[in-house]
């Protein structure tokens, strides 16, 4: 998508066309980071500057999916079924592995404890998903997000899933790399058109569940 496309797009007449309430919507100094929000905005509930743990992140997103089946009546339903995805971004000038590393460990004391999801059986699946944007990327940091995947099971999938997803994005050099199943990444590429999901993101995963 060219530049002119993309500032031609105004997301508060779409939220006001789509009856969608941005009163609560932050707004960011980083006009990078302001524009990838108005992509997010129609998914996410959306804050700016939140810490997890230490770790400060210059933009945090959850979007959060229910679905349920019906018998007959939408009083008896079941196959209840929950899914999260929580966005964590922020901007650095370099990256590396290390801190990569470090983000992914932060993912898994998150699912270990019980702020961020109840694992029972109405749980499908949660993703944690990591966007470091940076001035360039490293050939050993796009070797490790390309390659990178974790998923893991909960009480051997009988309380669904969590996954760890990772992406980085340099927007001056329009560069980008993605692990298998960070879908949003897509949002964060503001020189590329927003396509269908090739990857099996939370979305995909849910839809193919609710087709069974």
């Amino acid at each position: 998508m060219s530049e002119a496309a993309d500032d031609a797009f105004d997301p508060k007449a779409a939220a006001e066309e789509a009856g969608i309430d941005l009163s609560d919507v932050p707004d960011w100094e980083d006009e990078y980071l302001d524009r990838v929000s108005d992509r997010l905005l129609f998914n996410y509930d959306l804050e700016r500057g939140r810490t997890v743990e230490g770790e400060r992140f210059d933009l945090f997103g959850e979007m959060r999916i229910e679905s349920e089946k019906h018998f007959f009546h939408p009083a008896l339903n079941y196959a209840n079924h929950e899914s999260h995805e929580f966005l964590f971004a922020r901007r650095v000038a370099h990256t590396s592995v290390g801190e990569l590393e470090r983000l992914v460990e932060l993912a898994h004391e998150l699912a270990d404890g019980d702020d961020w999801f109840v694992a029972d059986e109405e749980h499908y699946g949660t993703d944690f998903t990591f966007v470091v944007v940076a001035d360039e990327i490293a050939d050993d940091v796009r070797s490790f997000v390309a390659d990178f995947s974790d998923r893991n099971l909960i009480k051997f999938g009988y309380y669904g899933h969590y996954e760890v997803n990772l992406a980085v994005v340099a927007p001056d050099e329009e560069d980008s790399v993605a692990s298998d199943g960070a879908d949003v990444a897509q949002a964060f590429t503001l020189w590329d058109d927003v396509t269908t999901p090739n990857r099996r993101g939370v979305v995909a995963r849910v839809l193919d569940r609710l087709r069974r």
